[in-house]
C-alpha cells in the first residue's frame, strides 16, 4: 500500500448474517456476501494510513466502517492515488453496476449526495468490470490498483 492520498474501496466478505446497529444511521441488516465500501484517504499518511485503520477493530467508532469491520473479513483493497477525491465517481461506478445493491441507504455518505458508500453483492465483485465502467466514465483517470490479502496490504 502507498501512503499517498488518494481514493479506495475495501473488498469484504460476511460469513453470516447479522443485524448490526450503525452509530446514529440505524441498523443495518447484513447478510451473507461480499460488501463494498467506498472512501477516500487525503490526510496524514494516505491510503496506508486509512486502510491500516480499517484493518483494525476501532475502540471507539468513528466512521460508519468501524460499526462494520468486525462482522466482515476483508479480501480486497482497490485503489488508485489520483490526486483529487473521487470516492464521489466510483460510488456512483458501484450504484450502476448490475448485481449490485445498496444494503443501507446513507451509509458512509452523510457528508455528500451519494445514496451510500456501502454496496452489496452475493458473489465477488469484479475490479475489472469496475476498471473499464470507471475509465469509461472517465477517460484519463489514474490507475485503479488491487491488493490482497497475499500483499499483505
Amino acid at each position: 500500500m502507498t501512503p499517498l492520498p488518494g481514493t479506495y474501496t475495501l473488498v469484504m466478505f460476511a460469513a453470516r448474517g447479522h443485524l448490526i446497529q450503525v452509530g446514529r444511521l440505524g441498523r443495518l441488516p447484513l447478510e451473507r456476501g461480499y460488501y463494498a465500501y467506498v472512501g477516500s484517504a487525503f490526510g496524514p499518511g494516505g491510503i496506508k494510513a486509512r486502510v491500516r485503520h480499517h484493518l483494525r477493530t476501532a475502540a471507539s467508532p468513528h466512521w460508519h466502517i468501524d460499526y462494520l469491520r468486525p462482522f466482515v473479513d476483508m479480501r480486497a483493497v482497490w485503489y488508485s492515488t489520483d490526486a483529487c477525491p473521487r470516492e464521489h465517481c466510483w460510488a456512483s461506478i458501484f450504484q450502476g453496476m448490475p448485481d449490485i445493491g445498496t444494503p443501507r441507504p446513507g451509509f458512509g455518505a452523510s457528508d455528500c449526495g451519494c445514496a451510500s458508500h456501502l454496496f452489496f453483492s452475493g458473489r465477488s465483485p469484479s475490479v475489472g468490470r469496475f476498471r473499464t465502467r470507471l475509465y469509461a466514465a472517465h477517460p484519463g483517470h489514474a490507475p485503479v490498483l488491487r491488493a490482497g490479502a497475499i500483499d499483505g496490504f
